[in-house]
């Protein structure tokens, strides 16, 4: 026919001559692009669920940690805020580290804190649940509310909360995008077969998702995954259902290895978890396929099966262990005994690696290891003025031992505040971060200053054989009981946040000025009157005020950013330079 183009003999030749022909235009999707597709696909669904806990953490954390504080009376109360607040938060991880960390402080016992896991672990498959339905219309409306409110001049806890939004419409979307970059897979043999492979090998499989879950940190992801993959016939019901029970395995993985290291009320927690969720693994695994079989009379959808297991699997959970968490709890406190407490001083006690992931209890966490700095400190400076006055070497010795345990304490709490979650930190936690660290720094400085000027002048008196006279070493006392007193105020106000504390301090930083100026007066005025121990310890004397002032004002430092923050203090101490006197007029000369 006219017009009619034939086809070219080479190209013939290759269809002939060739195993594998080309495949047509809308197939030719290699396997190695599937693959960047589908793991793009799984990295956007896990950021979007970060976005939402994170979101979610910002505004509410607060409120959520006291919600949890204060519903660890009842067993059900405990049950049901871990299962509200782990739908919020999108993460059984989160609330099992906030848990583990009250139960570690011994603020709740270990049975309630069981409780708490058993809501968590149903919270997680009621998420499942909602973004198991066909909700893919709403992450274009997600995210452009999110956006805007994220953009807005509103309160801070609504750009978080926009941050949420953006976040869940990144989830939706990429489970949309995993179900396209799967799309292929479906009629590739070679899949089919390894995925029938696998059907037979049930542990293996829980075994290859618990590890896979662990490496994401969300068991959460892992079943939306399994849920998307099944939905799209890829994933054999019976394999999906083994993949959630190993996500449910593999998901109190992360807790209990955050916690390993930590206190016994922390590790009883995450390792009670563990064992139940073993437990009802082991229970379910044999009993997958009268699953399969029953869960199409409750909904057809593929997907929705998928969902409903987990959420039955965990509810199954805690119809069985909750009666059963007072007899567990007592079982956890006798096997997972606490460990021998440090011996070594300088070893941080309240650092608790479980609450990085929750900022306001990372920060509680600093502020208590901080409090250890200030006792250190204050232990120092009490024992400096018995030094001066007994002359006693072993005691110096002893405290230069100590600025030590000050120095390493300093650098344990810098290096913990680094490794806080910033994702989930607001502006506030942000500001009493650098505060803590501020304030963690200039103890550190103080302490220095007690071993190497105030305990190095002790010791060159002791050398010279030297004694201060009884008015010179009595006003050191009186100005050492005012540095006592303020130190302890310094503690209150790092603790309290109290602004009227914080003026208070600062009025007594110009009078412990002029304390100390008035003393070095009346130093000079024995010095005039030629008393012979004044002449001797002259410069130790003076010396000696000086660092009790320096000590004074690093301890003062702690009001500056709350009176800042209340608009109380003033920007500079400095007058305003006054203008220059105008220079007087030469009498007119009269001719």
């Amino acid at each position: 026919m006219p017009g009619r183009r034939l086809p070219r003999p080479e190209i013939c030749d290759i269809f002939v001559t060739t195993p594998f022909p080309p495949l047509p235009e809308d197939r030719k999707i290699g396997a190695t692009t599937v693959l960047i597709h589908l793991v793009g696909g799984v990295a956007l669904l896990l950021w979007g669920l970060r976005m939402v806990r994170t979101g979610v953490m910002r505004a509410f954390g607060g409120d959520l940690r006291a919600a949890i504080g204060a519903a660890l009376g009842n067993r059900f109360l405990a049950f049901g805020c871990g299962l509200g607040v782990t739908a919020l938060l999108q993460s059984s991880t989160a609330t099992a580290l906030m848990t583990a960390s009250f139960a570690a402080r011994g603020f709740v016992g270990t049975a309630m804190a069981l409780a708490v896991m058993l809501g968590a672990d149903v919270g997680t498959s009621l998420i499942a649940q909602l973004v198991s339905f066909n909700l893919t219309i709403l992450s274009p409306i997600l995210a452009t509310v999110g956006v805007a409110l994220f953009s807005s001049t509103l309160a801070t806890r609504w750009r978080d909360l926009g941050r949420a939004c953006v976040g869940l419409g990144v989830l939706l979307l990429a489970l949309k995008l995993i179900v396209a970059a799967t799309h292929p897979l479906r009629d590739s043999a070679v899949v089919h077969e390894v995925l029938a492979s696998l059907a037979d090998e049930r542990v293996l499989v829980v075994l290859i998702a618990a590890c896979l879950t662990w490496l994401v940190h969300s068991s959460l992801a892992m079943v939306l995954l399994s849920v998307s993959l099944a939905d799209t016939g890829l994933l054999p019901v019976p394999l999906a259902l083994t993949v959630v029970l190993g996500a449910n395995l593999g998901g109190a993985l992360p807790a209990m290895i955050a916690t390993w290291s930590a206190e016994a009320g922390a590790r009883r927690v995450t390792i009670g978890n563990a064992v139940f969720r073993a437990l009802g693994v082991i229970a379910l695994l044999p009993l997958v396929g009268l699953a399969v079989e029953h869960l199409p009379s409750i909904e057809a959808g593929i997907g929705r099966q998928i969902a409903n297991f987990h959420l039955g699997f965990n509810l199954a959970l805690a119809i069985v262990f909750l009666p059963l968490v007072g007899l567990a709890g007592k079982l956890l406190d006798r096997f997972v005994a606490a460990r021998e407490a440090a011996v070594d001083p300088a070893i941080p006690r309240y650092l608790d690696e479980s609450a990085l992931e929750s900022p306001n209890l990372a920060l509680a966490s600093a502020s208590r290891e901080v409090l250890r700095m200030g006792d250190s400190l204050e232990s120092m400076l009490r024992d400096s003025i018995t030094v001066f006055r007994t002359d006693d070497r072993k005691l110096a010795s002893e405290i230069i031992k100590r600025d030590d345990v000050v120095d390493r304490l300093c650098e344990d709490v810098k290096h913990y505040l680094l490794r806080i979650s910033t994702d989930a930190m607001g502006e506030r936690d942000q500001r009493r971060a650098m505060e803590i660290l501020q304030f963690a720094t200039n103890l550190e400085h103080a302490g220095d200053i007690v071993e190497k000027n105030l305990i190095e002048l002790a010791v060159k008196k002791m050398k010279n054989r030297l004694r201060f006279s009884d008015e010179g070493m009595a006003e050191i006392e009186a100005l050492h009981l005012r540095l006592l007193d303020a130190l302890r105020l310094s503690l209150a106000v790092f603790m309290q946040g109290d602004a009227k504390m914080a003026r208070q301090m600062l009025a007594e930083k110009v009078e412990f000025r002029e304390r100390e100026r008035k003393a070095a007066d009346r130093h000079i005025e024995r010095l005039r009157g030629r008393n012979p121990d004044t002449i001797e310890t002259s410069s130790l004397h003076l010396d000696v005020l000086r660092d009790l002032k320096r000590i004074h004002s690093h301890l003062v430092s702690v009001a500056y950013p709350l009176l800042e923050a209340t608009g109380d203090l003033r920007e500079s101490r400095l007058a305003p330079e006054r203008p220059a006197a105008k220079p007087a007029r030469p009498a007119q000369e009269t001719f």
